[in-house]
């Protein structure tokens, strides 16, 4: 790994310096986070590279060949993987979803019922196209949020186990059979749209949705490390995963040495199944960045990456306005979602150091990426605990990050 100088980068080295001291003694060495490692970056170019706390209980440090589990930081990789469709002129963001998805013809909106009583339904306003996925206002729901009747049924049928009975196609059967939360294009929430979006991908390029991100995304990138599987010689390097419990605070969640994702899924989750480095995603930021290309290969074309920045929620709204989500990986006030990540549409209202444009979203084990178009700075953070929303570090290093910029 090489890395730049920071002063070269625009960077503050004392101020950047100075993100590492809280990380190790606010989070790690405190116990709230098992690990902590930060990449920051200014025009593709390393500034800053740091990693504090153990890959494992009682092991070695983390370092830059270690695994994490990046959750939905995978949605925006699905996002790329369907836009790269849409140039091949084979699928468009106006496309109904049921013209690729014939399951979901029949699809209408919960009006009463659940919890053992038959649902009532009425139908959809209008149909959800591909754009709704994109943006998660297709209405359909995550079952962890432990808000309404339709994702106790998204529970009830282990609708997003991804070692459960359901492969792609599975899944996408079981999700026609339940209403939605409300109709395309009305409300924002935070939802399997993205595993949806997987099978989109799937049905129109005719390739298995790994194979797709295998060979069209990270063998052209150099993202040799990321996978929905951790290969067995790379078992090693899988850190240990953690939840928190209100009363025994944190606790292991899935051990790397015998991590569930040694196995391959039965449902590939465009939504949440990869696993990464943060060297691997600071590459897929990187061709963000720079329009579609990275070391010679042309992932996407830079008018395409600009409309995917942009914000498409209806009337130019914010999350603040059209959320119904009980939890998401962005704040709600000046945010809008675009194609696959969270905007930031006004600096302002989001009360944090940013640009206008910047583009983000993290994963429910708290790591987070951002890209800032207009400062040219990207960032990648990995640690590996649930959920996302315990602490506000991702708040703290934006803030310090910006504060850090000459």
């Amino acid at each position: 790994m090489q890395t730049a100088n920071p002063e070269s980068c625009g960077f503050d080295a004392g101020r950047l310096a100075a993100i590492d001291a809280m990380l190790a003694e606010r989070y790690v060495a405190s116990g709230k986070l098992p690990n902590a490692q930060l990449l920051v970056a200014r025009e593709g170019r390393i500034a800053h590279f740091s990693s504090t706390g153990a890959a494992r209980e009682q092991g070695a440090p983390v370092d830059e060949t270690s695994l994490f589990r990046i959750a939905s930081m995978t949605k925006p990789i699905t996002s790329v993987a369907f836009m790269m469709l849409v140039e091949a002129g084979k699928v468009a963001l106006d496309t109904p979803v049921h013209h690729i998805l014939p399951e979901f013809a029949k699809l209408s909106v919960y009006q009463g019922g659940g919890a053992g009583v038959p649902f009532s339904t009425r139908p959809l306003a209008e149909p959800m196209r591909m754009v709704d996925l994109l943006r998660h206002t297709a209405g359909f729901t995550y079952g962890f949020q432990n808000r309404t009747n339709v994702d106790a049924a998204y529970r009830a049928g282990k609708i997003e186990s991804w070692h459960g009975n359901h492969d792609l196609d599975g899944f996408v059967a079981a999700l026609a059979e339940l209403p939605l939360e409300f109709s395309p294009g009305q409300s924002w929430n935070y939802s399997v749209a993205t595993d949806v979006l997987g099978a989109v991908v799937q049905r129109v390029s005719g390739m298995p949705l790994d194979r797709f991100f295998a060979e069209r995304i990270f063998a052209p990138l150099g993202m040799d490390d990321t996978g929905f599987t951790v290969p067995a010689d790379k078992v090693d390097r899988l850190t240990d995963c953690y939840t928190f419990d209100p009363i025994k605070g944190r606790v292991m969640l899935d051990r790397g040495a015998a991590s569930a994702w040694s196995r391959p899924p039965q449902l590939l989750s465009g939504g949440g199944g990869l696993v990464s480095t943060a060297l691997d995603y600071h590459r897929f930021c990187t061709m963000c960045l720079n329009g579609g290309t990275l070391d010679g290969a042309r992932i996407l074309g830079r008018k395409t990456l600009e409309l995917m920045t942009r914000n498409h929620l209806p009337g130019q709204s914010d999350l603040a306005s059209m959320s119904k989500s009980l939890f998401s990986e962005a704040t709600n006030a000046g945010t809008g979602f675009g194609l696959g990540f969270a905007i930031n549409d006004d600096v302002a209202k989001t009360m944090i150091p940013g640009s206008q444009g910047e583009y983000y979203w993290g994963g429910m084990f708290s790591t987070a990426f951002f890209v800032d178009p207009v400062e040219r700075v990207t960032m990648v953070f990995m640690t590996q605990l649930a959920p996302s929303s315990l602490y506000p570090i991702r708040r703290e290093l934006k803030t310090m990050i910006y504060a850090a910029l000459i």
